[in-house]
Parts: C-alpha cells; sequence; structure tokens
C-alpha cells in the first residue's frame, strides 16, 4: 500500500461534544458578596483521558478544576468533564496518541470555557477569562517526562 493510499484511509471526524460532568460549589456565599476587594488566589488543574468506545470511535474527557480562594477560604470550586466522541480512522502510534492528548483536548477546550465562565457569573462571581491552552505545549512536555522517566528507570535497572 502507498502512502497515499493509507493518507486517503485516514479519517478524523467530532461525531458529538457534550458536558459529562460538571460541579460548582461556593461554600463562603452568600458572605464573599460582602466584601468589597476581590482579589482571589486561582489554581488551574487540567487533565485529559483517552477511551476507546467501539469500532473507530475514541472518547475524549477533559478535565478542568478551578479554585478561587482568599485567605485559605475557597471563594468557588469548579470541575468540569467536557467530552466528545470522535472518530479516529487510520491513525497509530504517536500520531494517535498526538491526536488523543492534544487535537482533541484542543477542539473540546472552548467548550469548556465558555461553560466555566457562564457558571463562575451565574455564581454571582465577576468575569472570568480563562486563558488560552497550548495543548501541543503540554503534549510534548509529557512525552519528554515520560522519556526521562523511562531513562531514569533503565538506569536503576
Amino acid at each position: 500500500m502507498t502512502d497515499q493510499e493509507k493518507a486517503a484511509e485516514k479519517r478524523l471526524s467530532i461525531s458529538k461534544i457534550y458536558l459529562k460532568d460538571f460541579s460548582f460549589e461556593s461554600p463562603q456565599s452568600p458572605g464573599i458578596f460582602r466584601k468589597g476587594d476581590w482579589k482571589p488566589q486561582t489554581n488551574l488543574n487540567l487533565r485529559s483521558a483517552h477511551g476507546s468506545v467501539e469500532g473507530d470511535f475514541h472518547e475524549i474527557i477533559l478535565t478542568i478544576t478551578v479554585e478561587a480562594k482568599e485567605e485559605d477560604k475557597t471563594c468557588f470550586l469548579i470541575e468540569l468533564q467536557q467530552a466528545g466522541l470522535f472518530e479516529i480512522a487510520g491513525y497509530e502510534g504517536e500520531e494517535l496518541e498526538a491526536i488523543v492528548g492534544s487535537f482533541c483536548p484542543n477542539i473540546l477546550f472552548p467548550f469548556a470555557r465558555e461553560s466555566i465562565a457562564s457558571l463562575i457569573q451565574k455564581g454571582g462571581f465577576p468575569e472570568f477569562v480563562l486563558q488560552p491552552i497550548n495543548f501541543d505545549a503540554l503534549y510534548m512536555q509529557t512525552k519528554q517526562q515520560q522519556v526521562a522517566a523511562a531513562a531514569e528507570e533503565a538506569e536503576k535497572h
């Protein structure tokens, strides 16, 4: 089979984008709204997971946790799982890893970002802008860490 024929067999499409899980907590409300100056420390945690569904379908789940604290008290805590069902065919090895580790989370992120911003405002807090994330760089960083960990493990044996 030629490279051109292999390329023709490759398929990547979005079948469905959906919200899998979403939680919001505001343990300090309503007292938090009586404070005048709003300058919380915000922590962001981000991860993605991949699972095969059936055939060429793959579920990618982007999990984002945002916690805002003032004086060690949680103002709000959000955990969101933005998911997508993708048809991915003809890709293997590192190409498939890059698609599920970078490309798909990149597709899901704007949906997650909008949901988080909307819910924070509905929770009574000022506008929250989640900055863009470079999933390509995160994927490469993860790959480098895996290579370094494998090399370290090999040195031990």
